[in-house]
């Protein structure tokens, strides 16, 4: 199957690319199918990067193309002849192949799935650093239709991953990036265990600016913060190798999908995976992070565990066993460095609950002086569920950071009316200069900067707006009880003055209901007529 080449704009090719190799699905669920599709555009990825390099190597003099180490000096994955892209293309519809065994080195015979599983093989052993244990090597199970495989191998083959530019790590990343966002939204609840919709992250990143640091993710997913932080740090001509990036995730599928997405990407990371979570094993627990940006799962009831009490992390107080959104919170304080900001996604509840001690916890939170912003999502972001939403923003040291001195001051966003539907059960929040993200991101930085930095960015001074967003004193918020949903805090909207005068605005609104009165009076008269009518034809 042939897809047209496109030039690139943001969603025509990924999409077009989607929609193609979804057709090729057939029965296979979302949740399988994700592994199969991910897993070949991270072949072909490997092995466009390396034919890149290998056809470089060829017009330098004293280079030799086929040498490891020649790749491992240009941050190239060394594709053995076995796992090049070529070889599976060739052989995509070959119903019998003869081929050597990677681990056993004896020829062996079978499918294209064999083959393709064999290619995954190879790839790890030569760069087992980096890929040990993360490419899916599965392909050659009898469930999975080969035809199909040898299919969507082609559709790989006939589009163009390099791009303009021959960037093809760009391309392939978009596209990985996209089929996860498809993926997500095909398995519905399941899929937001992987996956924070790109608004959302964007939104994240866009606050807090990721330039230089140390970057961590505690429950990090398919990895989608640290891409954003990485486009961050293009977009502003900064340097990738002024961040690090951190991660640990639980679920070993979604570990092995985000090793992929950053290999895609070229990001280079210490993601960590082990079963038992960031709470029982913290992978980093004695290191501290310049930003810290988590989308951790909602109100989760099964995470305690006897030996988490008296943990060092409980600074504010011991969560509840039955929510882990307060436990997740202290979790990413304790990692902040002493100038550290961090972006946290937490289910509303999590702004007003005062069950078992939580109020209690956010109270001494706020106390702290470490709660520098808070957010509330609209509805219909997520893929994974329904409950509303907020954005959390803690500081180490409010007075720090090359920012002014917030100390004793909160500021509340209601962003509960942006966004856009995008399907019948789907909202984003639109991008670009005047969009959601940039009007959210730019009213914190407004409120968050010294006046010299709003006027180097072009950047009004901050100013409450009704409806939208305030800025609250320390004293307000013990008003309220130590409660942080915005909506408490910045009012409702002004009202444009339309020059009509009071009197005659109520005037107009007697007569209408006066209309409506008599209108219901002759509805009410019909109906008693009606049933008359009914009760004698009985």
């Amino acid at each position: 199957m042939a897809v047209e080449r496109n030039s690139g704009s943001d969603l025509g090719f990924e999409a077009d690319l989607f929609k193609a190799a979804d057709k090729l699905r057939g029965n296979l669920e979302p949740s399988e199918y994700k592994h199969v599709a991910l897993g070949l555009i991270f072949l072909k990825y490997i092995s466009e990067a390396f034919e890149a390099q290998h056809t470089k190597l060829q017009s330098v003099e004293y280079a030799d193309p086929e040498d490891p180490e020649e790749y491992l000096a240009a941050n190239v994955f060394w594709v053995p002849p076995a796992a090049r892209w070529s070889h599976l293309q060739a052989n995509a519809k070959v119903r019998e192949i003869i081929y050597e065994d990677v681990t056993t080195g004896r020829e062996k015979k079978g499918d294209i799935g064999g083959l393709i599983d064999n290619a995954m093989e190879a790839i790890e052993k030569a760069n087992i650093a980096v890929l040990k244990d993360v490419l899916p090597k599965t392909y050659s199970r009898p469930q999975l239709d080969k035809t199909m495989l040898g299919e969507l191998i082609d559709l790989f083959s006939n589009v163009d991953m390099r791009g303009d530019h021959g960037k093809a790590r760009d391309r392939l990343g978009r596209a990985y990036e996209y089929f996860i966002s498809q993926f997500a939204g095909a398995e519905g609840r399941r899929g937001g265990e992987f996956y924070t919709p790109r608004s959302v992250v964007q939104t994240i990143v866009e606050m807090l600016q990721p330039g230089r640091g140390r970057v961590y993710d505690p429950c990090c997913g398919s990895g989608g913060m640290f891409v954003q932080s990485e486009r961050f740090i293009e977009n502003h001509q900064g340097r990738r190798s002024d961040i690090a990036i951190y991660g640990q995730e639980r679920n070993h599928t979604t570990w092995r999908l985000c090793r992929m997405n950053l290999a895609v990407r070229g990001i280079d990371a210490d993601i960590r995976w082990n079963n038992e979570g960031s709470f029982l094993r913290d992978e980093f627990a004695q290191t501290k992070f310049d930003f810290v940006m988590a989308n951790p799962p909602f109100n989760i009831s099964d995470w305690w565990q006897p030996q988490l009490e008296g943990d060092a992390r409980w600074t504010f107080g011991t969560p509840p066993q039955g929510n882990a959104n307060f436990a997740w919170l202290q979790h990413i304080l304790h990692h902040l460095a002493p100038r550290g900001t961090a972006g946290v996604v937490l289910a509303n509840g999590s702004m007003s609950s005062q069950q078992s001690g939580e109020g209690e916890i956010r109270k001494a939170l706020i106390e702290a002086d470490h709660v520098d912003c808070m957010v509330a999502l609209p509805g219909q972001l997520f893929y994974s569920t329904q409950i509303p939403a907020c954005l959390w923003f803690l500081a180490r040291d409010k007075s720090a950071n090359g920012h002014r001195d917030r100390r004793g001051e909160i500021l509340f966003i209601d962003a509960r009316k942006l966004g856009h539907l995008v399907d019948r059960t789907r909202r984003e929040f639109s991008d670009g200069p005047n969009g959601d993200i940039a009007k959210i991101a730019e009213t914190y930085h407004r409120w968050r900067n010294r006046p010299e930095a709003n006027s180097a960015a072009g950047l009004t001074p901050y100013e409450d707006e009704p409806g939208f967003c305030r800025s609250a004193t320390l004293d307000e918020v013990r008003g309220h009880g130590h409660v942080l949903s915005p909506g408490r805090y910045v009012g409702a909207a002004d009202v444009e003055d339309d020059g009509v005068g009071f009197e005659e605005r109520l005037a107009g609104l007697r007569a209408k209901l006066a209309q409506q009165f008599e209108a219901g009076q002759t509805l009410e008269a019909r109906i008693f007529d009606m049933l008359g009518q009914a009760t004698s034809n009985g």
